[in-house]
């Protein structure tokens, strides 16, 4: 846990607790106390007056208030009535107290406290054998006196250690679990932009086509009014009531597609085929441009034929769709009346369509934002594709290249 998490953490605790347990140490030493002190330990002959250990217990509990918020100071003010209690006759009361404040500076310490405290251990435990062997000579007491050091030193600072690791590692899982939570919430955002982007490509494909030719097919026919051939704008009517009402079924199916998880919908309609191209290509040739479609993936497309066999998996099928769709459209708005050439050939790796238009003398003004060429782009990209747009001999090409992978053949 860093730094200004441990420090909010130790703030967040309730700040009646460490008043409470120095309060209660207190009243406990102070009932042992009152039972003639047999808890003294043993050699001390002369006992000091009640109010002089109760003085010192005190001051090791006033240590105890800063247990959490100051481990340092408190452990200073221990060890100080500490070592006036030594010079008294060391008390177990003041070893309890000393203890809860060596286990505080373990577990609410710094780091740096807490590596110390550790390394005090070996310290004092070798430390109390030597004095004692020293001293009186005796291996015996020696291993005793080691034994009550460990027991006042070894125990809290151990306890207090594995109390700490056990608050870092559940600190480290709950930052990992935020880490976690975050990565999803911007997978998640990530996703719900992609999505967008796809709606919003989807949503140019589907009505952007359409609607161009309804307002193209639309001015044709105004201009038409009050002479012209009969036949001919009844042939511009039927295409633009047919384009309004594929582009109020694609819609439909979007939107059906959108509220998919909504009880009673209907099933979003199939995606379209290579088979129903014909219909983009009547819709184009209505809007005045002259189609002339090659189709060898099969029978030809636009004139009357089935389409093509079924053979290209249907997200091959459905990018080569819009694709040409797009394509039509672009040439619908920015070279009326120009001749293009549509070809669907099967090769080794997949489906390559190529539309080609001439060029007019003059380019319209489009008002085109290129949103077009990227939907393309992207559809290909998506089933593994390129496509490219320019230039080529005189005449704007448009040329895609669409892989099927052998498991989808």
């Amino acid at each position: 846990m860093s730094g200004p998490l441990r420090s909010l953490a130790a703030w967040a605790r309730p700040p009646w607790r460490d008043p409470l347990i120095a309060v209660a140490l207190f009243t406990f030493g102070a009932v042992l106390y009152e039972l003639q002190d047999p808890t003294a330990l043993p050699g001390v002959v002369d006992q000091p007056q009640q109010w002089a250990r109760l003085l010192v217990l005190g001051v090791c509990c006033s240590g105890t208030l800063l247990r959490a918020r100051r481990p340092p100071l408190a452990l200073a003010i221990g060890l100080a009535g500490a070592g006036v209690d030594f010079v008294l006759g060391f008390s177990a009361p003041v070893l309890f107290v000393l203890a809860d404040l060596m286990f505080a500076a373990v577990h609410y310490g710094s780091r740096r406290l807490a590596r110390a405290m550790v390394a005090l251990v070996p310290v004092a435990l070798v430390g109390s054998l030597v004095v004692t062997v020293a001293t009186t000579g005796l291996l015996a007491l020696a291993f005793l006196t080691a034994v009550q050091v460990a027991a006042v030193v070894l125990i809290p600072v151990w306890w207090g250690m594995n109390v700490r690791q056990h608050r870092d590692a559940a600190a480290a899982e709950r930052e990992r679990a935020e880490q976690a939570t975050r990565i999803a919430e911007l997978d998640r955002r990530a996703v719900i932009a992609n999505e967008r982007a796809r709606m919003a490509r989807d949503l140019h494909d589907v009505v952007a086509g359409h609607l161009s030719a309804i307002a193209i097919q639309s001015e044709a026919v105004l201009s038409m009014a009050g002479g012209g051939d009969q036949a001919t704008v009844r042939t511009v009517l039927a295409s633009i009531r047919e384009n309004s009402v594929r582009s109020l079924t694609e819609m439909r199916a979007m939107i059906d597609m959108l509220r998919g998880d909504e009880e009673g919908v209907r099933e979003v309609a199939a995606p379209p085929r290579l088979a129903e191209v014909d219909g983009l290509v009547d819709s184009a040739r209505a809007s005045g441009l002259r189609v002339a479609v090659r189709n060898a993936l099969g029978a030809a497309v636009g004139e009357g034929a089935p389409g093509p066999p079924a053979g290209p998996p249907a997200a091959v099928e459905l990018a080569a769709y819009r694709i040409i769709q797009e394509a039509l459209t672009n040439a619908v708005r920015h070279a009326p009346g120009s001749r293009v050439d549509l070809v669907l050939e099967r090769t080794v790796d997949g489906v390559l369509v190529t539309v080609t238009n001439t060029l007019p003398d003059r380019l319209p003004p489009s008002g085109g934002t290129g949103h077009g060429l990227t939907g393309m782009r992207e559809r290909a990209r998506a089933t593994g594709g390129t496509v490219t747009a320019g230039v080529v001999d005189g005449r704007w090409r448009v040329r895609a290249a669409l892989p099927v992978r052998g498991d989808d053949r």
